[in-house]
């Protein structure tokens, strides 16, 4: 779809840019930001939430919805949790670490910094936080970023303390993890200047560069997640969470904008015809003989099937919205929020079990017409009866077109409907946290990412990808160090890069390596006391066991140096064994026996000086 499509639909955008940060502790306690495993856990405990009322005597909706689920929370706690993360204790101060970081984004990002910074709760029944609520604290405001030749305005800047992490679903059951929860986070909100999925993800990747330049964030999958809010001028805000890959954002657009077009088309059919919402009719006695698994399965545990007329919905239901998602999915989300695991409708059938003369007798119940379509719900009874009213709801508002609401990104850039736009009655003071005066104008601003890859191309003679991947390592510190001290840009830069990924795809615990040590392995090698080709199994040796010394890694590594004549003696045997080859092949012979010198010394000489002499040997071989 071409960006001109895209003006003429009125397409406004948003991101909400959610990173975690790379701090000793969390927010509003001492414990450390590392997560665990479940299985390191050391106790669990249940809890239910509810809803609590705004100043104003308001309830959230969507807070709301999610209490009518009535789900029970177990949480798993660690040697690294404490009580606050249960809500067990008052949370500590405010994380300086943390309020540091925020405040050097919010410079960067050209904010407005505020002089003290309310703590406020953001109610969140979710089951994310054991208390009900989700901390932030207001840093900056009415900021800009520069992308394209276009000026983007940043909205506000949060700082914020991490949900927990879901961990399983088990029917009413959901159980979170205590060690991500409280971690710092930054949320950055833009104003809705963004007209098409391709600045979309420019922005994001801007945004991203700038918090990656202060060099304090976490990495990985689920360390930073986007949120797209996207409407197009006749539909509505829909706000789309959970992004986690860049790449996909201009997608996730692209696909909103389509299913907000395609609800469009629907609310404008529907308008054209006679639509009335039936009454739910109880269809378990007519279902009784059916071979359908699902149907079958409820029966059997003595639930009951529901079924309801759309006048009116004969094709829509089956009306594609975005990829692998029709019109029937968005109504199965509700009845799925609901408890039911999903629901049949009359455009996809006679099918999963349910025959044509089936299908006859559900349409003679349900007094179907022709233009009519409806919808049936297995489930147990109570669940039944409450998806079915939630179904027949979204039914009802497909009428209007497209629902102001929140929703989950999928796979296939889709998304799935997750609850109603959250309001202001989700806000309110933090009584346990005192306002937090920000007086910080000695955070300095650091170098951007990409003028920092720009110097170091420069200054370094490294490689575009190289000077990329060093400026953006966690590493980039220990680089400019070992290059001030007189160590090769590029075999540093290579090292502290290409070799630890090389290791942690090889599964070597790379996070466990000290930075003092990597530093004394790059100098040895620099100072030609260790050979280059012995960097990688040294590396490996100190990361398995952090509290050898180096020399004891080298040891462990079999890395020790040779001399010269050593490195002679293996050349000479490898020569000569192979000398048939080397006679046929003469220097053709060199990369095959270079091979296997380089094993056999396993990385204990410099393999420049090795390549010379072997290629001597070779020559002088021949000569013979």
């Amino acid at each position: 779809m071409t960006t001109d499509r895209y003006a003429e639909l009125g397409l406004i955008a948003g991101l909400e840019i959610h990173q975690q940060l790379d701090t000793t502790t969390k927010l509003f306690c001492r414990c450390p930001t590392r997560l665990r495993e479940p299985t390191d856990a050391k106790d669990r405990f249940m809890r239910y939430l509810h809803p609590t009322t705004s100043e104003l005597g308001e309830v959230d909706a969507a807070a709301m919805e999610e209490a009518q689920r009535a789900l029970q929370f177990e949480y798993l706690t660690y040697d690294t949790t404490c009580l606050v993360e249960a809500d067990e204790e008052p949370p500590h101060e405010l994380n300086e670490e943390a309020l540091d970081i925020a405040v050097q984004v919010a410079k960067m990002l050209r904010m407005a910094i505020v002089d003290v910074a309310p703590v406020m709760r953001k109610l969140v029944i979710d089951g994310s936080n054991t208390s009900g609520f989700q901390r932030t604290a207001l840093i900056g405001k009415d900021g800009a970023l520069s992308v394209d030749d276009a000026t983007i305005r940043i909205d506000d800047l949060l700082l914020e303390e991490e949900a927990a992490q879901r961990i399983d679903t088990d029917g009413e059951a959901v159980t979170y993890s205590l060690d991500r929860l409280g971690i710092p986070l930054v949320e950055i909100g833009t104003a809705p200047d963004i007209r098409s999925p391709e600045q979309a993800q420019a922005v994001a990747a801007e945004i991203g560069m700038i918090l990656r330049s202060t060099g304090a964030v976490k990495r990985g999958i689920g360390s930073i997640r986007q949120d797209v809010n996207v409407s197009i001028a006749d539909g509505a805000r829909v706000e789309i969470k959970g992004v986690q890959q860049l790449q996909e954002i201009g997608s996730i657009v692209e696909a909103e904008v389509d299913r907000q077009v395609a609800l469009l088309a629907i609310r404008d059919e529907l308008d054209a015809r006679e639509v009335e919402i039936g009454q739910p009719t109880d269809l378990t006695e007519l279902m009784e003989g059916t071979d359908a698994r699902v149907i079958r399965e409820v029966l059997d545990q003595s639930g009951a099937v529901l079924g309801v007329r759309l006048r009116g919905f004969d094709g829509v239901l089956g009306r594609e919205l975005q990829p692998d998602r029709r019109f029937g999915s968005e109504l199965a989300d509700h009845a799925r929020k609901a408890g039911a695991g999903g629901l049949f409708h009359s455009d996809e059938l006679p099918a999963y079990g349910i025959d044509a003369p089936l299908m006859e007798a559900v349409n003679e119940r349900l007094d179907v017409g022709v233009d009519d379509g409806f919808v049936l719900i297995a489930a147990d009874r109570p669940v039944a009866e409450a998806a079915l009213d939630a179904v027949c709801a979204r039914a009802e508002l497909a009428q209007q077109g497209v629902p102001e609401e929140t929703r989950a990104a999928t796979d296939l850039a889709a998304s799935r409907y997750l609850r109603p736009l959250p309001g202001a009655a989700r806000m309110y003071p933090e009584t346990d946290v005192p306002p937090v005066p920000i007086d910080r104008s000695d955070v300095e601003i650091p170098e951007l990412l990409r003028d920092r890859t720009r110097r170091y191309a420069q200054e370094h003679g490294l490689s575009e990808d190289l000077a990329r991947g060093v400026a953006d390592s966690r590493w980039r510190e220990t680089f400019d160090a070992l290059v001030e001290a007189g160590a090769d840009p590029t075999l540093t830069a290579s090292t502290l890069t290409e070799t630890m990924t090389m290791l942690r795809r090889d599964g070597v615990p790379i996070e466990a390596l000290q930075t003092p040590m990597v530093r004394e392995v790059l100098m040895r090698a620099a100072e030609g006391d260790l050979a280059k080709e012995a960097l990688a199994p040294v590396l490996e040796a100190l990361a398995a066991d952090p509290t050898r010394s180096v020399d004891a890694a080298v040891e462990a590594a079999d890395a020790g140096g040779v001399d010269t004549a050593a490195v002679d003696a293996v050349i000479q045997s490898v020569v000569q064994e192979n000398a048939a080859q080397v006679a046929a092949e003469g220097m053709g012979a060199f990369s095959a026996l270079m091979g296997d010198v380089m094993a056999e010394l396993r990385g204990r000489a410099d393999g420049e000086i090795v390549s010379e002499r072997l290629r001597a040997a070779i020559s002088e071989q021949r000569s013979d």
